[in-house]
């Protein structure tokens, strides 16, 4: 038989194991108050296939996720040193290049 949580107007918390077919308590065994039945979410795992791993956490994964997060930011912060080294090579070569083989032209003032 279940065991039914019950809380009155007044504060007052009970529990009562009625069976399924029983009606609902409607006062208080305390002070005789109007009372709701008291409900609670359940904790559900689904498993076998069609469920993603994912969706529940453990530490062990958190673990994971986090070293692979700095080994990939490591990465990809080298990648990224080493593309803005030789572009700025490039880029500098190429203007002092550019500079050499065109003529600057002189930009007229005006009065």
């Amino acid at each position: 038989m279940p065991i039914y949580e019950y809380r009155c107007e007044n504060g007052h918390h009970f529990d009562v194991m009625q069976k399924m077919t029983d009606g609902p308590v409607t006062e208080c065994e305390v002070c005789g108050a109007p009372v709701q039945r008291v409900f609670h979410p359940v904790a559900v795992h689904f498993k076998g296939s069609g469920f993603y791993n994912t969706d529940y956490g453990t530490a062990k994964r958190n673990r994971q996720t986090a070293s692979s997060a700095e080994s990939g930011a490591d990465k990809h912060d080298a990648k990224q040193a080493e593309k803005k080294s030789s572009d700025s090579s490039s880029s500098s070569s190429s203007s002092s290049s550019s500079s050499d083989s065109a003529p600057s032209k002189a930009t007229p003032k005006a009065d």
